[in-house]
């Protein structure tokens, strides 16, 4: 099982001393954040992607490159990067060249977006949505695994002997996952080409997330990639603790009560009832989460929202220490012993995606052929294809 945190990158104004952070404060406080993690022994760090206020994180593969920079363990990844108003191209070009500088210690997360006014902005239309994300998601999957693509679709310019560069480290492209709470269609399309589906168990029931897991293991199944149980699962979740669980509630109630996406609602005693929502000592957020696996099923990966409603940084370090001081080990240790030995204990890495393409042998490692100056003439640019173009 991997461990780890995500951000949705919010700049909220702490409702407990009134003071709102600037966006430079929030964005060196991340790369802390994020190393911090690497420090207690976490796994994962992901950040989201937005382009509107109070949110910074509008170029996330820029974040994670220089936190790429400053840690060796750390798995990087998004939460989510979107794959409806961003070109595919883009995504394909960005994610490799981030891929390339992690040395592999990278995947990615695709959602849908919910900000309804971001879609115009980017020449798109919110109604098309869910078609928008599968033929992005599509093209996408071929960018990365061929040389040249010619494409045309609905919703973007048709690419006649296109090359996406750089091409992915050791030809391979990154792990992704679907991000998706609600939605069918992403569950099937991540079952389809074998990917990892991530539920953001956080604001509703789990019964709410289990029917699309269900659903995404038996697809998964379906289309041959091996048993249900199998299938690449990953659950978001959000956590506050404190050593004495009195000193967890007291600590974390000024910032549900004022959350945007908790506050003014259901009292947050109903809501830890209610949701996967954890307030409480270490044991308390163990015992919570032990129970996750016996709703879901094995899973990969337990991701924690710890640094949004105007959390100040302290806390949140303090929350990443306590995580991973008191509650991570115990929870490795006790997944672990749970565990069906047939499934996999965490999303495929770099190197067990190279091991399942190469085998023994050396990886690819493309090498371009002279520049001839456009990228539509030829067959393959690279020297260890033919650069006959292909026939009809």
């Amino acid at each position: 099982m991997e461990f780890g945190i995500f951000s949705v990158s919010d700049v909220t104004r702490d409702p407990v001393t009134g003071d709102t952070p600037s966006e430079a404060e929030r964005i060196d406080a991340i790369t802390r954040i994020a190393l911090a993690a690497e420090e207690a022994g976490l796994d994962v760090f992901a950040v989201g992607e937005h382009h509107n206020p109070p949110f910074f994180s509008s170029s996330p593969t820029t974040l994670l490159a220089y936190i790429a920079g400053q840690t060796r363990t750390l798995k990087l990844s998004t939460a989510t990067t979107l794959i409806t108003t961003n070109d595919p191209v883009r995504i394909a070009e960005e994610y490799a060249m981030l891929q390339h500088l992690a040395k592999g210690r990278m995947d990615l997360m695709l959602g849908r977006g919910n900000t309804a006014p971001v879609y115009p902005w980017f020449g798109k239309d919110i109604r098309t949505a869910l078609t928008l994300a599968l033929e992005n998601y599509n093209l996408l999957h071929r960018l990365w695994r061929e040389d040249v693509v010619d494409y045309s679709g609905t919703f973007r310019t048709p690419l006649r002997g296109f090359t996406s560069t750089p091409r992915p480290l050791d030809d391979v492209p990154p792990f992704v996952w679907h991000g998706s709470i609600r939605t069918p269609e992403i569950a099937e399309q991540a079952a389809f080409y074998g990917d990892g589906f991530f539920s953001n168990h956080i604001f509703a029931p789990s019964e709410h997330s289990l029917r699309l897991i269900d659903f995404y293991r038996q697809r998964f199944e379906h289309y041959g990639h091996g048993p249900a149980k199998r299938a690449i699962v990953g659950l978001g979740g959000q956590a506050f603790i404190a050593k004495r669980s009195q000193d967890a509630v007291d600590g974390f109630r000024p910032y549900f009560d004022e959350a945007p996406v908790y506050g003014h609602g259901p009292r947050m005693e109903d809501f830890m009832q209610q949701t996967p929502l954890s307030v409480g000592s270490p044991q308390e957020v163990i015992d919570k989460t032990l129970t996750f696996r016996e709703i879901f099923g094995d899973y990969q990966r337990q991701m924690f929202l710890i640094d949004h409603a105007g959390l100040p940084l302290a806390t949140v370090l303090e929350q990443i220490e306590l995580l991973g001081e008191h509650v991570v080990p115990v929870l490795r240790r006790e997944l672990a012993a749970r565990r069906d030995p047939d499934v996999p204990e965490t999303a495929p890495t770099h190197a067990q995606l190279v091991a399942a393409k190469y085998g023994d042998d050396a990886p690819r490692q493309p090498r371009p052929r002279a520049n001839r100056g456009d990228n539509v003439t030829g067959g393959s640019p690279y020297l260890d294809t033919s650069a006959a173009p292909a026939t009809a």
